[in-house]
């Protein structure tokens, strides 16, 4: 054996070498990215919870929330002030949410979820009314997503929510 065929020999398993580890390496970042996803979708809805959890665990501001959102001239100036401080908070924790989906870390069925949350309480009056004074808070990329969403034929909210469903139950109410 001459010293070209054994170069050519090593020269070829090197190159399977460099095959196999290139596959090594696509399936390690595919994994990676794989995990990158669901870390953000779970941060994505961990920062929402957390946004949204007092309402449950506190009844009054459950109630100023479901308030705030229907009918905001129902709240004096003092219930106003932390309905938008809580309005604020939650556009902030959608707006995370939305740049997840935005750079590709939010697969498309769960982020049309989020999106059809996003159109039924974004046109809820309070919120539509904080939107209109404090939209500038937020990205340009953000403000434009919000003026492309259409609202739903039907608006459900937690403010509006609890009425539908004790019409629903009740054909005489």
């Amino acid at each position: 054996m001459n010293w070209e065929a054994v170069n050519a020999i090593a020269q070829l398993i090197s190159s399977v070498g460099v095959v196999v580890s290139l596959l090594y390496l696509a399936v390690q970042v595919h994994r990676s990215t794989r995990i990158a996803k669901l870390a953000a979708q779970d941060a994505a809805t961990t920062a929402l919870r957390d946004v949204t959890r007092p309402f449950a665990e506190n009844p009054e501001v459950g109630r100023l929330w479901r308030k705030g959102l229907e009918d905001l001239e129902t709240l004096n100036p003092e219930e106003k002030a932390r309905f938008f401080h809580v309005a604020f908070q939650f556009l902030k924790a959608m707006e995370t949410i939305h740049f997840h989906y935005i750079y590709g870390l939010m697969e498309e069925q769960i982020w049309r979820g989020w999106r059809n949350l996003y159109g039924h309480y974004l046109a809820s009056p309070g919120l539509i009314y904080y939107w209109q004074l404090r939209h500038d808070l937020f990205s340009d990329r953000f403000q434009q997503f919000v003026a492309a969403l259409e609202p739903p034929n039907q608006r459900l909210t937690v403010g509006n929510l609890l009425g539908q469903e004790i019409s629903s139950r009740d054909p005489a109410a």
